[in-house]
């Protein structure tokens, strides 16, 4: 029971499980960080914890994950399903950035909806052979800026439902 109490009773540990779970696929930043102010964050504390957290996994997405599918491949044959599940996605995605290149990687991060997000943005910057010097700063601005997003949704949310508004 400690680990449990340092992650929901002290601000380290919450700015700690903020983070992980913003690290998330699929839930990422515009889950963590309703759930960071949720768990009793201030918002000034809660935000980075989820840009930090929802950022860590990008280089590496970007630098090895088709040579994690090479081995995966490879060595799990099993898995070539879910393989070819996400590098159809990560082609499919990759079409709607590649048009407008970074600046399209930028804006498709920064939408908070399913299907869109660092993990999604990294996986598709890796297929379409974005260097990570250039990539990793498009999707660090989409965070950002769906940050920003989710930050306002999360206060007005809690004001229309805490009835302060």
């Amino acid at each position: 029971m400690e680990i449990f109490d340092f992650l929901t009773d002290t601000v380290p540990g919450k700015m700690l499980f903020t983070m992980l779970v913003s690290m998330i696929p699929i839930i990422e930043l515009r889950g963590g960080l309703p759930f960071g102010v949720a768990l009793g964050l201030p918002y000034y504390l809660a935000f980075p914890a989820a840009v930090v957290g929802n950022l860590i996994p990008a280089p590496f997405i970007i630098v090895y994950i088709r040579r994690i599918f090479e081995l995966m491949r490879k060595y799990m044959p099993r898995l070539n399903g879910l393989v070819d599940k996400m590098e159809q996605k990560a082609h499919l995605k990759g079409q709607k950035v590649q048009k407008y290149q970074y600046l399209g990687l930028w804006i498709f991060v920064a939408i908070p909806l399913p299907g869109t997000g660092a993990w999604t943005g990294s996986l598709a910057a890796a297929f379409l052979g974005m260097r990570l010097k250039k990539a990793f700063p498009a999707v660090l601005m989409g965070v950002l800026t769906a940050g920003c997003i989710m930050l306002t949704l999360t206060h007005v949310g809690i004001n229309l439902f805490s009835g302060a508004v």
